[in-house]
């Protein structure tokens, strides 16, 4: 216990550190620039972190139990446990039980914990990647992102601070660029409370065009520039400010939900499919019903389109109509039978999506368990695999440990993909990586065991 608890606690937070830094690697474009504040960045590491546990726990259950066992039979200490009439299984059923206990908090965690993580990791990163970037105006470009104004420098000083060439275009009418402040240099400086930016312009001009009288406008063309030696002109920041969005609008997504709020979301979901479906046949019944008896039902009335001296099963009928009613009788079949096409290709894509959603609810269910039975598996072919090869450290048990992570991952992820999509029972794609793996832990078991 002491050899494997080390070991876990070390491979458990590495693994967590390289999916964090995978992540980070991923998103770094929407937090880079934001002036997002540490306290913001540490608590959207922390939730990330969280999120990560279901897939760092058994890659760090098998690295740890082929670690610990391998370290035994490099330095021959399971030979000597041997000698001693102690089995291998016996010096594995410590850590079997202990894997059973971590394999409940597992489900614990990924019913209980993962899914509030979750929801404030998703809600957090919205806001995050919504952000605006930090006020940072670059020469020769229009600057847009203070509501109502664009702000355009063809030059900045060495300081950072002095601007040459400046040209503020004020849309706060919503009248067009009617209002523009043009400036030689300036100066740019935060206020002392740092929630807004005062420009200091020198020698420049106010043009302004009184657009009040809309009528005479295109004539009198009302005009008007204002020069000043030194303006002030102040903006706002609070726009630039993170906006933390109600975490109740993510709560509907089935990641982050537990078992309880995911079966009764699924009896909801599958009784609405139920109705939906039921509604769209009688739907159809109905349609169809327009065509009995030879009439066709529309909204002035009835239109018999044959005479009650031909049978249906007479060929042709369109001969005995009137050219005129022939006509009428075809635009009316073309028309409703494309309304029928396109009500069936609509209500086809509805299903389709209320049947993925609800898959996808499904597969979040079975997966509250997959998390525990993993723990289990893992150690069933680390420790055994670990007493096989007789190699601690972190250079083989490393490479084996992610080979067989690797494999258990993309058998998931496409058996998963693949029940999404109706194509394959969504217990058996849920549950397929562990059916294939568990063997092969048990006969690894057997195998050290017996040798």
């Amino acid at each position: 216990m002491k050899s494997f608890l080390g070991s876990f606690f070390f491979t458990f937070f590495i693994v967590i550190f390289v999916l964090l830094m995978q992540w980070l690697w991923v998103y770094v474009d929407d937090l880079v620039g934001k002036g997002l504040s540490f306290k913001i960045i540490l608590e959207l590491f922390f939730h990330a972190s969280i999120t990560f546990v279901p897939m760092a726990l058994p890659l760090a259950i098998l690295l740890a139990s082929i670690m610990s066992f391998g370290d035994l039979g490099e330095h021959y200490e399971l030979v000597a446990i041997k000698a001693s009439g102690i089995s291998v299984w016996k010096a594995m059923k410590p850590l079997f039980v202990f894997s059973i206990i971590l394999s409940g908090l597992a489900f614990v965690f990924s019913n209980s914990i993962n899914p509030v993580a979750t929801l404030k990791f998703k809600t957090l990163l919205f806001d995050v990647r919504k952000q605006k970037l930090a006020f940072d105006i670059k020469e020769g470009i229009f600057y847009k992102d203070i509501e109502d104004y664009v702000i355009y420098v063809d030059k900045k000083g060495e300081d950072g601070s002095t601007i040459y060439g400046v040209k503020i275009y004020d849309h706060t009418d919503r009248d067009g660029n009617n209002k523009i402040i043009v400036a030689d240099s300036g100066v740019m400086s935060l206020s002392p409370n740092q929630r807004s930016i005062i420009f200091t312009l020198y020698n420049g001009n106010n043009y302004t065009e009184d657009n009040s009288d809309k009528q005479n406008y295109k004539y009198n063309r009302p005009f008007e520039r204002m020069s000043f030696r030194e303006e002030q002109i102040k903006f706002s920041l609070a726009s630039f400010d993170l906006t933390r969005s109600n975490e109740d609008m993510f709560k509907s997504y089935q990641a982050m939900m537990n078992i309880h709020q995911l079966s009764t979301a699924l009896d909801s979901l599958q009784r609405q499919y139920g109705a939906k479906q039921e509604d769209f046949c009688n739907g159809f019944e109905r349609r169809l019903a327009n065509y009995e008896n030879g009439k066709l039902r529309t909204e002035n009335g009835e239109l018999s389109v044959f005479s009650s001296q031909f049978s249906a099963l007479e060929w042709p009928l369109m001969e005995h109509l009137d050219p005129k009613v022939r006509s009428k009788v075809l635009e009316m079949a073309t028309g409703s039978s494309r309304n029928a096409k396109d009500n069936v290709a609509f209500h086809k894509q509805d299903f389709d999506a209320q049947r993925l959603n609800i898959n996808r609810h499904k597969k979040e269910w079975h997966k509250k368990f997959t998390l525990s039975f993993a723990c289990i598996i893992f150690f069933l072919i680390g420790a055994p695999l670990g007493a096989i090869i007789r190699k601690g450290g972190l250079g083989l048990p490393v490479v084996v440990s992610v080979l067989f992570f690797v494999i258990y991952y993309i058998i998931s992820t496409v058996a998963e993909r693949t029940a999404e999509y109706g194509d394959l029972n969504m217990f058996l794609g849920v549950w397929l990586s562990s059916l294939i793996i568990l063997p092969i832990g048990l006969f690894l078991t057997f195998k050290a065991t017996k040798t």
